[in-house]
């Protein structure tokens, strides 16, 4: 019997995606010991219409889903996350190596 492929909205998708990119960051996320599973308890903040996150500066829009707590839970039920809403999101190895599909999306900040 073969898996069933995880399949996620745009929105999930975009939000991942942002989540991962806050994973690879240490001064936003914590790798949890004894597993392959990282922390994140920090979730930047949009300014005017956009909000940086690492390197990437993305619109506020398109962020909209760290304050949503349906994509997190969304992200739990498909093995990708474990939501401790709004405090933290823990991203799984699953989560953490998923193609969202939105890697060469953003957009490099330019301050």
């Amino acid at each position: 019997m073969s898996k069933k492929a995880v399949k996620l909205n745009p929105l999930q998708s975009r939000t991942l995606a942002l989540f991962q990119e806050l994973a690879r960051n240490p001064e936003t996320s914590e790798k949890i010991e004894g597993s392959d599973d990282v922390s994140i308890m920090f979730f930047p903040k949009p300014h005017g219409n956009h909000v940086h996150i690492g390197n990437f500066v993305v619109s506020a829009k398109d962020a909209s889903g760290f304050t949503n707590e349906v994509v997190w839970k969304v992200l739990e039920r498909k093995g990708l996350a474990k939501s401790e809403f709004p405090y933290r999101i823990i991203l799984t190895k699953k989560g953490l190596s998923f193609d969202t599909g939105f890697k060469d999306e953003f957009e490099l900040s330019d301050h």
